[in-house]
């Protein structure tokens, strides 16, 4: 819970909204289609069955959004999934706001 809110602190810094926090892939597909964000911000390890990957791809079949993916494990097989949703970024943690500020920057 922690690292979200240094996460939510570092988007409000940039300038930007938070919409909203979920912590597992049924929750953000339920978070994206009641605000329709212009960017989502999708931790790749989320509670639950379904991970971040997955949720994108249902998000991306109901709304268009951007999504930069944020990872603890920048495995090959995680990295081609993320990619194969067509994601603006991924960012592996630990990260700083530079990070963030640089792939905003590709949205």
């Amino acid at each position: 819970m922690i690292i979200s809110l240094v996460i939510e602190n570092m988007v409000k810094e940039l300038g930007h909204e938070v919409v909203g926090k979920a912590t597992s892939g049924l929750d953000a597909i339920e978070l994206a289609l009641e605000n329709n964000p212009d960017l989502i911000l999708m931790d790749i390890r989320l509670k639950g069955e379904m991970d971040g990957i997955e949720a994108v791809k249902v998000i991306k079949e109901k709304i268009s959004t951007s999504v930069i993916y944020l990872t603890g494990n920048s495995d090959r097989v995680n990295y081609d999934r993320a990619k194969a949703t067509k994601c603006v970024d991924l960012i592996t943690k630990p990260f700083t706001i530079n990070d963030l500020t640089k792939s905003f920057e590709l949205v």
